[in-house]
């Protein structure tokens, strides 16, 4: 297996930064993700793994080898694109084959390599089939075949998932995850949707305009955001500007006209030079129709409820309607709903409010 590091790498586009000074290790076996809006330098850095980019500085290691300026055949890589890029007058027999045609492997173990990948990805009754005649999930199979067929140390996605439907992207995740496990592969994936790295991830990266904003896994991205950007591009947050009383640790946050309790370890760390602000996660909100005891407790009017399936969004106006909390529920049944016009009780439980700086831009 195969450990990936980039060392201060640079990369520039005439008098455009894509990516800054990015310092990641990717450790063997690893699923690793890069993760971002678009724009934000991660594909630019996959490119560079690959060898279709050189950086402008910093250097590309895979184990101690340093891979910096090789070219892409010499690297080993399996990748799957963006639209597949597969030849549509082949099959998919040919299709998976091509690679090893390229490196002049002997037909009978072309045959079995690619009969064995094709089984493992559930398209041997398939196998001489025209790939135009597939089905867009059936489609990226065969672009995973292809890229595994050769045997890489390294397996490289661009947002492999995104011209599929919802309930195709969900069977596609667990099937590039179960690959990847069968595989014991090191695997970087590239994607802007956040359930795919979430779900998927041993490790995250986030990206925003060219700079890696936190590493780490998807319970501590999501749990423990480093920055008020981490914390709003990850998942749904309720995100408030907070200022520091004067001459105490005490937290006022204007938007909700609370004195904010949070975690003191937190506090202790704030420092009044810096702009912050507290997120607040919809589902860590407790609501209540008679009186909540404690800290943070606020009173609020239900202004609108949002029915998705398996939850239910509530938006609630607190400070006299001046702010609004989104809070969010798991689905117990229609008698469970609020209704819209409801006075109640809303409290941001201290152990659930996260006290972050703002990203610099």
């Amino acid at each position: 297996m195969t450990a990936v590091t980039l060392s201060n790498i640079t990369k520039q586009f005439g008098d455009v930064t894509a990516v800054k000074e990015l310092d990641i290790t990717i450790k063997e076996g690893e699923f690793f993700t890069f993760l971002g809006p678009s724009g934000c330098g991660k594909t630019t850095t996959l490119r560079m793994i690959a060898g279709f980019y050189y950086p402008s500085t910093g250097k590309v290691k895979f184990n101690d080898r340093d891979m910096t300026t090789v070219s892409p055949e010499k690297r080993n890589t399996g990748m799957v694109f963006q639209n597949y890029a597969l030849f549509p007058h082949m099959t998919v027999f040919e299709n998976v084959a091509f690679g090893l045609k390229v490196r002049k492997v002997n037909k009978g173990e072309v045959k079995r390599r690619v009969e064995d990948v094709l089984e493992k990805v559930h398209l041997k009754p398939f196998i001489d089939r025209q790939v135009s005649q597939l089905s867009g999930g059936q489609q990226q199979r065969v672009a995973l075949a292809r890229a595994l067929v050769i045997e890489p140390d390294i397996l490289l996605l661009d947002e492999p998932l995104s011209n599929l439907d919802a309930r195709l992207r969900d069977e596609m995740r667990n099937e590039i995850l179960r690959l990847q496990r069968e595989y014991g592969i090191t695997t970087i994936y590239v994607t802007h949707d956040q359930v795919e790295a979430l779900t998927m991830s041993d490790r995250i990266a986030v990206f925003n305009v060219g700079n890696c904003q936190q590493i780490g896994t998807p319970t501590e991205i999501y749990n423990q955001p480093v920055n008020d950007f981490v914390a709003e591009f990850i998942g749904e947050t309720n995100l408030f500007e907070v200022k520091r009383s004067e001459g105490s640790l005490n937290l006022f946050c204007d938007a909700l006209n609370l004195q904010v309790v949070a975690d003191s370890s937190i506090q202790e760390e704030f420092d009044e030079n810096k702009r912050f602000k507290m997120s607040v996660r919809p589902e860590a909100i407790a609501i209540s129709k008679t009186r909540l005891e404690g800290d943070n407790v606020l009173v609020g009017v239900v202004d609108l409820v949002q029915f998705t399936g398996e939850s239910v969004h509530s938006f609630i106006k607190v400070n006299n309607g001046r702010t609004t909390l989104k809070v969010t529920d798991l689905n117990r049944g229609p008698s469970t709903y609020l209704k819209e016009g409801f006075e109640l009780y809303v409290q941001l439980p201290p152990d659930q409010v996260r006290i972050v700086p703002v990203a610099k831009e």
